[in-house]
């Protein structure tokens, strides 16, 4: 894939030794052309995150302190519009999403002038490696609630695995720079609010991989985190928050 416009693929990272390691690498090994630049937002990992990050080639913003995940792709989002990159692609630092796949949402935005790619793992060709029953149950209840609440096809609300244009935040209505979407809630409330005015959006098929053990395949905090993803539907569907 060839395109004139400029990629930065934004990780954020907490606690991620030994995994974004791999991640970096494997965007590095893709097709020269597709990605200028791999920034990884160290959300004050407490591990060697920084230093394995910045071993394989990514450039590296560290967080003074822990300000949530939504706080660290903010971070990455305001370095985007500073360099002028054209289109921001957000990704995992954890190691479950397939770095090949950035291609698959990149495709729509460069050749049909998409603005919005969200990933899927639930529509044809998308994958669900080692899923666990309950986070299979929740993020179909989740798409669910909010497919009713904005009126958009989402088979995959939750998928943090997206690419989108920078020039989508010129339209001020699309606020990412209040402290309450410091968390979880920034990623539902900028595809909520894409959708509502009306940006060209769609989903593409990608895998994700869930680890083999039981426990270490997310850093949510059960109930405050849930609420976390959750709210942002809620307030904005009620005009309670803009």
């Amino acid at each position: 894939m060839n395109n004139r416009e400029r990629v930065v693929v934004v990780i954020p990272a907490y606690n991620e030794e030994g995994k974004i390691g791999r991640v970096v690498s494997k965007i590095k090994m893709l097709e020269n052309g597709d990605i200028n630049e791999v920034l990884v937002v160290n959300d004050f990992s407490r591990d060697n995150t920084e230093l394995e990050a910045k071993q394989v080639g990514a450039k590296v913003i560290t967080h003074d302190h822990n300000k949530g995940a939504g706080a660290a792709i903010r971070t990455g989002i305001d370095y985007a519009l500073e360099n002028k990159f054209d289109i921001i692609v957000v990704m995992g630092g954890d190691d479950q999403d397939e770095s090949f796949q950035i291609k698959r949402l990149l495709a729509p935005i460069i050749s049909d002038h998409f603005d919005f790619v969200q990933g899927s793992r639930y529509i044809a060709g998308g994958e669900r490696v080692n899923i666990p029953i309950f986070r299979w149950i929740t993020t179909g209840i989740y798409s669910l609630i909010f497919k009713v609440f904005i009126r958009f096809p989402v088979s995959d609300g939750t998928n943090g695995f997206r690419a989108f244009r920078a020039s989508i935040f010129k339209d001020k209505r699309i606020n990412l720079w209040q402290r309450w979407l410091d968390r979880y809630e920034l990623e539902p409330y900028l595809f909520y609010k894409a959708v509502e005015y009306g940006y060209k959006v769609t989903e593409v098929p990608v895998t994700k991989k869930y680890p083999d053990e039981k426990i270490g395949y997310t850093k949510m905090v059960p109930i405050i985190d849930w609420w976390s993803i959750l709210s942002p539907l809620i307030y904005l569907r009620l005009g309670i928050k803009k």
